[in-house]
């Protein structure tokens, strides 16, 4: 009885991980591709297939203009397939342009001007980012924010916050000469800055004073890994300080820029810790994480939760979209620089060599984050065991 509820609480977790991972990841997918299409069509780029997942179809349907529709059965990504394309990642087909009229070349991705294709391939993490701010805007604007004071409730013994001397009831007002609108801020600002020098600017007795503080190095687990955070040791006020805060459409769209923007900063910073030894690699997540992070948050979170991950991840796949590796976009992108800067196109060989390299890049990166994801699993499993 024991090992059939076991299976039931294993099979309930699977689905209950998976069916939200696949809602926020398609919804992801689709914007990004979305955009691509979009600016393709209005460019007047044929598009032979837009397409959600790989492998083999499981439903789809051609429109008027001959795109074909489709859902397939590896949902993990997706592509647009323009006219004069090998495949969905853009490589060019020489044997096929060589044979097309040319009112059929005209209407071929390769044979674009180098602007039309730049902006083709730059729309997709565009709509990745602008899916995000709207989604930050609209969680703020229909629903307000609750926002504690920055003020300190207590100090914990021997914390960084107590060597720097500060004392309950300090109200923080400035990092770094940067105003601080609450405690949340005032955290986000701490936990990005494990072992700088941080200048507060801080009301105390009716009176301002300046307190530099360096926030330690503290490792929290979470479920896409260990994170490695700056800590003061400063507690936040009692929940019932906190006031719901309404912003009006411009204001939330405000902060909604805001919210896309810090998530941005945050991963160059920690790529740029990750390049010069200050952090570990084992933060980076795939799939499997973000599934389990899915289910969780649609326990917890419910639809608002759901929300938030689309947004994130949303940033997350248009910023890494944005890397100068081949085969992705910023590949492309960084092809038609070279482009321009030439005055002509790489040769064939040097593409073939540079998605051919993107490739294994990428799924070194994907084997890699996979491997991640299930050391955090088993960690998870050796806590709850």
């Amino acid at each position: 009885m024991d090992f059939l509820n076991a299976m039931g609480g294993t099979a309930t977790g699977f689905f209950g991980a998976v069916i939200p991972f696949l809602i926020v990841l398609t919804i992801v997918v689709f914007v990004h591709e979305m955009g691509h299409f979009l600016v393709g069509r209005w460019c007047g780029v044929g598009v032979h297939a837009f397409s959600i997942g790989f492998g083999p179809e499981i439903f789809g349907f051609n429109d008027r203009r001959g795109t074909r529709w489709k859902l397939c059965a590896i949902p993990l990504g997706g592509y647009v397939k323009f006219h004069g394309d090998v495949n969905g990642a853009s490589v060019p087909d020489p044997e096929a342009l060589a044979r097309m009229s040319p009112q059929e070349r005209a209407t071929s991705f390769p044979t674009q001007p180098v602007a039309k294709r730049a902006a083709i391939v730059a729309a997709g993490p565009i709509a990745n980012f602008l899916l995000a701010i709207l989604l930050f805007a609209g969680a703020i604007w229909l629903g307000g924010r609750y926002e504690l004071p920055a003020r300190v409730a207590a100090v914990e013994p021997n914390s960084a916050a107590a060597e720097a001397g500060f004392e309950p009831g300090d109200l923080i007002k400035a990092i770094d000469g940067q105003p601080v609108r609450d405690f949340n801020a005032m955290y986000r600002t701490v936990t990005g800055s494990a072992g700088n020098t941080l200048l507060f600017t801080i009301e105390r007795d009716g009176a301002e004073r300046t307190i530099t503080a360096t926030p330690r190095v503290h490792e929290d687990r979470t479920p896409f890994g260990r994170h490695r955070v700056g800590r003061l040791g400063i507690r936040s006020p009692n929940g019932s300080e906190a006031r719901l805060v309404e912003y009006g459409p411009l204001a939330s769209l405000n902060l909604g820029v805001h919210e896309t923007y810090f998530v941005v900063e945050r991963t160059f910073s920690y790529l740029g810790k990750l390049a010069t030894g200050r952090e570990s690699a084992d933060q980076l997540s795939g799939p499997i994480g973000i599934a389990r992070v899915s289910g969780e948050v649609a326990k917890t979170g419910g639809v608002g939760g759901l929300v938030g991950l689309v947004a994130l991840l949303s940033v997350s796949i248009g910023l890494l979209n944005l890397f100068p590796v081949p085969l992705l976009d910023g590949g492309h992108l960084l092809f038609y620089a070279f482009e321009v800067v030439r005055g002509r196109p790489l040769s064939e060989r040097a593409q073939e060599i540079g998605f051919r390299i993107g490739l294994a890049l990428v799924l070194m990166l994907m084997l890699f984050a996979a491997w991640n994801d299930i050391l955090n699993l088993g960690a998870s499993w050796g806590r709850n065991t």
